[in-house]
């Protein structure tokens, strides 16, 4: 009995030994030696403060009217649109939304891809059927086309969705690329290079490498993160990246480690594939070493989550959509991801450790 007993208290060891490297974020050395920023303290705005897409919904409309009026307001001040205009003037992921966060002095946060052309732009869904009605891919269009394609064309401010095109519900769908830009105005699907180029240091960004699939990884990937680094390092505001993918962290780990770098992740089941699951559970983060863990804000109370934060990992909330939430998920991050409802602003901050 003694034997087993100490067989299963060496084996527990190791287990927990295991456990404690797989879920290390980076050190705080390696920080030290890299001049690694800290990730700034302020809201992050989700997809900028826009008044049409992702969280305006029934659910939130309790809060996001005073959130849409000021994304409104803001896209105004920062010379898009009128916030008289009867349709959405700033929907989400446009340079109008981004503006406006940055004239509110929140962060924002913004995802990137690849378009068929290969220019790296800003938009989170792979295909634009929820932000222009248009059931195409991404990456099977040009960025010349996308310029072309009005996102949320004809939404009321607060619209969740953009209605179909038509034919888009045809099967195949039949829309085309109109010959013409549209009369009058209009947001699309922005490069990333404009994007940096109209924030222009003046709030933080948090940069979301996307993927087709994050248990895979071909040569579109490491065009989209040389594409992607490229025009990161040479913008000199400050920013963050992250992604779902271990995978593209460990490329900047291993391509730019004085950038601060973070693993998204969220509670899965080992139904949607053993690594998603894995990365749910933060024990692929020996691949990434991140500075930051963003997670589901519901999921704050997660043990792996609390350990890497005794760890010295910030950990991020996504996505806080209303002061309860907010409250709810304060105790557990350090930093926060909004949308739908307006977060009190804080003072930039930005830090290097030394």
């Amino acid at each position: 009995m003694a034997k087993l007993i100490k067989k299963l208290l060496i084996g527990g060891a190791l287990a927990a030994g295991a456990s404690a490297f797989a879920l290390a974020p980076r050190s705080f050395n390696n920080k030290r030696a890299n001049y690694v920023p800290t990730m700034p303290n302020v809201r992050y705005a989700h997809r900028g403060l826009h008044d049409a897409g992702s969280g305006l919904d029934p659910q939130h409309a309790e809060d996001s009217a005073a959130y849409v009026a000021m994304a409104r307001t803001m896209a105004e001040r920062a010379g898009f649109g009128s916030a008289s205009a009867e349709t959405a003037i700033a929907p989400e992921n446009s340079l109008a939304a981004f503006a406006a966060a940055a004239e509110a002095g929140y962060g924002i946060e913004l995802d990137v891809q690849l378009t068929a052309d290969k220019k790296v732009v800003v938009l989170h869904d792979p295909d634009l059927l929820r932000v222009a009605g248009d059931p195409r891919n991404v990456r099977d269009l040009t960025y010349d086309e996308l310029v072309r394609i009005p996102l949320f064309p004809g939404a009321k401010p607060g619209q969740s969705k953009a209605e179909l095109l038509p034919l888009a519900d045809e099967n195949p769908p039949l829309v085309t690329t109109p010959d013409e830009a549209p009369k009058g105005y209009y947001q699309h699907v922005p490069l990333l290079e404009d994007v940096l180029a109209l924030v222009n240091g003046r709030v933080p960004i948090i940069v979301e490498f996307k993927f087709r699939d994050v248990r895979a990884w071909d040569p579109e990937d490491d065009e989209l993160m040389e594409q992607a680094s490229d025009l990161l390092e040479a913008y000199k505001g400050p920013y963050v990246v992250e992604s779902f993918s271990p995978v593209a962290m460990n490329w900047y780990r291993n391509h730019y480690p004085q950038v601060c770098r973070g693993q998204l992740a969220e509670n899965a089941s080992l139904g949607n594939g053993p690594v998603p699951w894995l990365a749910g559970m933060l024990a692929l983060d020996w691949l990434s070493r991140p500075d930051f863990v963003a997670y589901d804000w519901k999921d704050g109370n997660n043990g792996a989550l609390r350990l890497v934060r005794q760890m010295g990992a910030l950990t991020v909330a996504w996505t806080v959509r209303s002061p309860l939430e907010l409250a709810q998920a304060e105790p557990y991050f350090d930093r926060v991801i909004f949308e739908a409802f307006v977060p009190e602003a804080q003072t930039i901050e930005v830090v290097t450790e030394h």
